[in-house]
């Protein structure tokens, strides 16, 4: 008796978990399927499944929203915004998380702050200087734009976890003449793999569906992240279903697709630090 119960609370508990499963990829279903439908049938049946895979929709967004340039702007923006963001994140945490005295603990509280500023406060003061500087319209201003943006993220990350590393580990390095670099980089940064994928994770999804600062600080065309090229698209001034659930795909396709190719690194990296 005991043993059915066990199996029918298990069963109870896969079907609990599969329904929510469904339940939030019902979004997605929609979206995909209202992707492949015309006009005409949005019109009479809104929440049917389409008579057949109507691939026009997605032929005029490739060849309007200059889609496979987009994502490599926008795949290029991300990659170089994370880079920077880990690098500099972790050199400025590793000090702050071993030098324990007022000063450090005032940084660390207004690296916080940061991360609590609205995004439309920095818009004018970043605009202002990056025009001043002449980095509108240029890869490397919105990639310094998202790094100074998400820098506060990494270094309350970082700091965090190095401050529960062991001393220990970095007074043996010392012991064979490591300098305080070569502590950094052979001692601590490779401890760093689980938050680092955590952190990367975020900016990732943030910087990559940022519409604002794209918008803001991007005016030539064969620059547009893939959000912009998906905005211009569809338009502002009406909403055209044909339009809109085919550019909402492919916009979110490749951060799916990523997803799913580095998913093991993904998982192994968060998980790193349980049997540390």
């Amino acid at each position: 008796m005991n043993l059915v119960r066990k199996r029918a609370r298990s069963w109870l508990a896969h079907g609990v978990v599969l329904a929510l499963v469904v339940i939030m990829l019902l979004p997605l279903i929609y979206m995909v399927m209202m992707s492949f439908k015309t006009s005409t049938e949005i019109a009479n049946d809104p929440l049917g499944l389409p008579d057949s895979l109507y691939w026009g929709n997605y032929m005029e967004a490739l060849a309007s929203m200059g889609y496979v340039r987009s994502v490599l702007n926008s795949l290029g923006i991300t990659v170089s915004v994370i880079l920077v963001v880990v690098f500099a994140g972790a050199m400025a945490a590793y000090p702050l998380a071993r030098l324990q005295n007022r000063l450090s603990r005032v940084i660390v509280m207004i690296m916080a702050l940061g991360l609590a500023t609205p995004n439309f406060v920095t818009i004018t003061p970043i605009y202002v200087i990056f025009r001043d500087l002449g980095l509108l319209d240029s890869y490397l201003g919105i990639v310094l734009a998202f790094a100074a943006l998400k820098l506060p993220l990494a270094v309350f990350f970082y700091t965090s976890f190095i401050a529960a590393i062991p001393i220990e580990l970095e007074e043996a390095a010392r012991l064979d003449n490591c300098n305080n670099w070569q502590v950094f980089w052979h001692v601590i940064r490779p401890l760093l793999t689980p938050v680092t994928a955590t952190l990367s994770l975020f900016v990732m999804i943030m910087v990559w569906n940022d519409f604002i600062y794209p918008l803001l600080l991007l005016t030539d065309k064969d620059k547009l992240t893939v959000m912009i090229a998906v905005y211009k698209f569809v338009g502002n001034t009406g909403i055209d279903p044909t339009k809109l659930f085919p550019a909402a795909v492919l916009g979110s396709l490749p951060l799916l697709i990523l997803f799913a190719v580095f998913q093991r690194q993904i998982m192994s990296g968060a998980t790193a630090g349980a049997v540390k």
